[in-house]
């Protein structure tokens, strides 16, 4: 066999919120264990973080892999929540962008040896890199960290508009309302339009409603600059050499047929941590609670309800209590991760013995507790890595989406995989005690059947000749023939 005259060298390039630097370190140790040079663009708030040290040393194994910083504009103690995702795009925008183009313009990143670049793999909501990879003759892959069912969404949105579907009317009045007072959505004339199916989005006619839309659609404007930004960017995959997504073709074949129609070079390789199984060592960016599985292994087998919104999900007080008293009125056990970032406000919970009942941690070792025996269900934000993690793990969910992607997700769990209960737009601690006893009651079993199910399909993609490894082997060879410059 012909010898590579130089390793291949892969810039990895990720949009700079925990998600999807998380996601993307993933993405990076599979190409480092494919024999790739990896260079990682770490956000500078991250580096300066008090997990950097230790996610640094799970990549000294890899003498091929190195972290470059980049900034994007904003200070260290900026939240990068959902709800000011803006001045998070604006900021990329006026520093980042020029940062980019300045890193690759000196060099640096093939001194002391390192081999020359091969390609860019940048975060799809950042396709700028398209353009300036270009002009230093670098292909740029896509990768876009949600589900292909909100991608195909997103890309679908001009017909929804020309079709008359977008905007909605009406909105911006409730998701006040809903936002500001933690009142339901469900008490207003404008909830019965939400209700309705939406035709545009080919292959999932008599799934998703209006209300399962990304929350970027969530406008009365057409116009409105997240939502042209983020369905601009999702059009621009189609620019890109490939696009790679964080999915299993069991999983949403129907949108990724749709997806590969119009970007033919499409690298279905998910779920991601699956491969990553046999590694050891934490992978979280926060520092984690580790009494918390301790209190885990002291519980009945799959008793616990975990809940966790994230990192970029913003509750006021008043939903976080309508949640609290919701899992307190279960009679559940809970194990809470309530973050920082979380609430707008001070806690203050219950001082009585009820209490007992649940745990709250600041942050925790997802990955092990869903997988966790006495894990029984997940309350969750339905962010893209979170619901992964849950099917490749059996676990059933209760949905309460926030942003973006999470909509749809949420939409997917209960319609189309069966395997947990939808609860968007309503925050209210009766629906929340239901929605608890539904899930590890009244329809347990089924859940649960559905949930191991997916799991298996999970398991089996990233195994020897599933459809995730077979793909990834794909992507692996197209990266290497770039190396000898042979792209076509």
């Amino acid at each position: 066999m012909e010898q590579e005259s130089f390793p291949s060298h892969v810039v990895v390039f990720p949009f700079p919120v925990q998600s999807h630097v998380n996601v993307m370190l993933n993405l990076a140790e599979i190409f480092s264990l494919s024999g790739f040079q990896v260079t990682f663009l770490i956000p500078d708030h991250i580096r300066k973080g008090p997990r950097f040290d230790q996610i640094s040393s799970r990549f000294t194994r890899y003498p091929g892999f190195i972290f470059k910083t980049i900034s994007d504009g904003l200070s260290v103690n900026h939240p990068r929540t959902g709800d000011r995702v803006k001045e998070l795009f604006d900021s990329i925008n006026a520093t980042t962008r020029p940062l980019f183009r300045i890193i690759l313009k000196s060099r640096s990143l093939i001194c002391n040896g390192r081999a020359p670049l091969t390609c860019i793999v940048a975060d799809g909501i950042m396709s700028f890199a398209i353009d300036i990879a270009k002009d230093f003759d670098l292909p740029t892959i896509l990768f876009r960290p949600f589900s292909a069912t909100c991608f195909w969404t997103l890309f679908c949105v001009p017909k929804l508009i020309q079709a008359g579907e977008l905007p909605l009317k009406g909105v911006i009045f409730v998701t006040i309302l809903f936002c500001i007072y933690g009142l339901s959505s469900s008490n207003y004339a404008w909830d019965s339009d939400m209700e309705k199916l939406v035709e545009n989005v080919p292959g999932m006619e008599g799934v998703l409603r209006l209300r399962d839309l990304p929350s970027f659609c969530r406008v009365e404007d057409v116009s409105n600059p997240q939502l042209q930004h983020v369905v601009s960017e999702t059009h621009r995959a189609t620019n890109a050499y490939g696009l790679i997504l964080n999915t299993f073709e069991d999983l949403e074949e129907s949108a990724l047929a749709h997806i590969r129609a119009n970007i033919p070079k499409l690298y279905v390789i998910g779920p991601l941590h699956g491969y990553l199984r046999p590694l050891q060592g934490s992978k979280s960016l926060s520092e984690e609670d580790r009494k918390c599985i301790e209190w885990l292994d002291d519980q009945p087998l799959r008793s616990v309800v975990f809940v966790s919104f994230g990192n970029m999900t913003v509750l006021n007080i008043h939903q976080l209590m309508e949640f609290w008293h919701g899992l307190l009125n279960s009679g559940k056990p809970f194990l809470w991760v309530i973050s920082g970032n979380l609430t707008t406000g001070k806690c203050h919970f219950p001082a009585d013995g009820s209490v007992k009942k649940g745990k709250v941690v600041d942050w925790a070792p997802q990955e092990e507790i869903l997988s966790h025996p006495a894990t029984g269900g997940f309350l969750t934000h339905c962010g893209w890595n979170s619901t992964l993690e849950s099917v490749c793990e059996g676990v059933p969910m209760i949905c309460w989406p926030f942003y973006a992607d999470q909509q749809v997700n949420s939409r997917l769990v209960e319609e189309v995989w069966r395997v947990g209960v939808d609860m968007k737009d309503i925050c209210d601690r009766r629906m929340v005690e239901k929605m608890v006893r539904e899930l590890m009651e009244v329809r347990r079993e089924e859940f649960v059947k559905s949930a191991q199910e997916m799991a298996r399909l999970a398991r089996k993609s990233v195994s020897e000749g599933g459809a995730s490894s077979v793909s990834l082997d794909s992507l692996v060879r197209d990266i290497k023939v770039m190396s000898h410059g042979k792209s076509t």
